[in-house]
């Protein structure tokens, strides 16, 4: 495993990254890096407009409606 001098900075806060947590520094920027992926804020831009089909994907879900 990689000395924690030699693995990159982590990504969301710049600090040195922890071969544990790897590439972040600590479980907190991990969990950082995964609420960013959740609310959509890691996404790829594009000028493509959802056909009908994919509206089903693409809807939100209400967590207070029965499943199945």
């Amino acid at each position: 495993m990689a000395e924690p001098s030699t693995l990159p900075p982590c990504p969301v806060c710049g600090q040195p990254a922890q071969p544990q947590y790897r590439p972040f520094c600590s479980r907190r920027c991990a969990d950082v890096d995964l609420g960013r992926w959740f609310s959509g804020q890691y996404r790829v831009p594009s000028t493509e407009i959802p056909s009908g089909a994919d509206e089903k994907y693409t809807r939100r879900v209400d967590p207070d409606d029965e499943v199945g």
